[in-house]
């Protein structure tokens, strides 16, 4: 157990890796006023958030994995529930990142770089929340 704990762990510290640099791409790309640096950025998007998605499916695995030596104390645990509907979020907000790589590849910048500075806060309550759930407790 105590592997699977560790893998998810590191898969949750890789993905929240990527999901706060990829936001911060999406800041200079919409600053960006040059075709090369556009595009430059646009690799740079694909390749970060193809790599960072792969620690999504293993965050997952491992922590549906984790959940299911103990269910029936999850169950019974409203943090638990709390943390999931977080994560959930979370994998919502990668999702959207996935569309704004794509958004932002044809130069649509509907957004401005002040919009993704804020957009890239959402990710660091999400991260403090399910932290303080998870060794807190608090219900």
């Amino acid at each position: 157990m105590l592997w699977v704990k560790a893998f998810h762990i590191i898969a949750v510290v890789c993905w929240f890796a990527g999901i706060f640099y990829l936001p911060r791409l999406f800041v200079y790309h919409a600053m960006a006023d040059d075709q090369a640096t556009q595009e430059h950025l646009s690799m740079m998007e694909q390749k970060l958030y193809k790599f960072m998605s792969m620690f999504v499916v293993f965050t997952f695995v491992f922590g549906f994995w984790l959940v299911s030596y103990n269910w029936q104390y999850y169950a019974q645990s409203n943090w638990f529930y709390c943390k999931l509907a977080l994560v959930i979020t979370l994998l919502i907000y990668h999702l959207v990142c996935g569309s704004y790589i794509k958004k932002l590849q044809v130069n649509h910048r509907q957004r401005s770089h002040v919009y993704f500075r804020w957009f890239n806060e959402l990710p660091v309550i999400i991260l403090f929340t399910v932290v303080i759930l998870v060794v807190v407790k608090p219900f």
